[in-house]
């Protein structure tokens, strides 16, 4: 499986403590203000999800229009991606190593992690509901073409499809590629097209015309 790291110290306790500790305050927060009425669940599923999709992901979709715009920052990101990711001012995974991963002609990244859910939260949040459940998790090694068929991206049959496994350790953001029609835009501009699931590697970034 070309592209495909495994490491055999990875194993189901590996969240990251400090991803563990802030869930736990989280939920136990969460109930309290439930229990006590101030809070509707509705509304917190609904704060949640837009941590998930919006918030989240936008520190990610800076970096990956940056990268777009400034070749010099994207040679750092290529070289040193958890350094050119912290300058940004997104950091804070304990020991982890972040990976950029780019897209380009004849070659499509995509990230899984095969054990538990590792995700590179600093740049993209919460990991969606998907990104943890064990069909992805098994398939997208297994059949990643089948799997982005089904969030709708087929990509040429000659393009190489390469699947990551995440880890404690290592943490990959996806570069998608930058979508035609957009000389001259500004990095604030690209970044309204950089979706977190492009950032994944289960979709493209937004063609100019879907982002309006």
């Amino acid at each position: 499986m070309s592209g495909h790291h495994h490491h055999d110290d990875h194993d189901h306790d590996h969240e990251g403590s400090e991803l563990s500790e802030v869930a736990l305050r989280v939920r136990t927060l969460e109930s309290l203000l439930t229990e006590k009425g101030y809070v509707d669940p509705a509304a917190l599923d609904a704060l949640v999800e837009v941590y998930e999709t919006k918030i989240g992901p936008r520190n990610g979709a800076r970096v990956v229009a940056r990268a777009w715009t400034d070749p010099a920052y994207r040679d750092w990101l290529r070289r040193d991606a958890t350094a050119a990711i912290a300058d940004m001012g997104y950091s804070g995974m304990g020991g982890a190593h972040m990976v950029a991963l780019e897209n380009g002609p004849g070659v499509h990244n995509m990230v899984v992690c095969t054990l538990c859910s590792c995700y590179p939260w600093p740049v993209l949040g919460l990991p969606p509901v998907w990104y943890k459940s064990a069909p992805y998790r098994s398939r997208a090694v297994i059949d990643p073409r089948g799997v982005l068929a089904e969030f709708g991206v087929t990509l040429p049959p000659d393009t190489a499809i390469r699947v990551w496994d995440s880890t404690a350790e290592m943490r990959y953001l996806v570069i998608p590629e930058r979508p035609e029609g957009t000389e001259g835009w500004d990095a604030e501009r690209l970044a309204g097209l950089v979706t977190r699931d492009s950032m994944i590697g289960t979709s493209l970034a937004l063609s100019p015309d879907a982002a309006r």
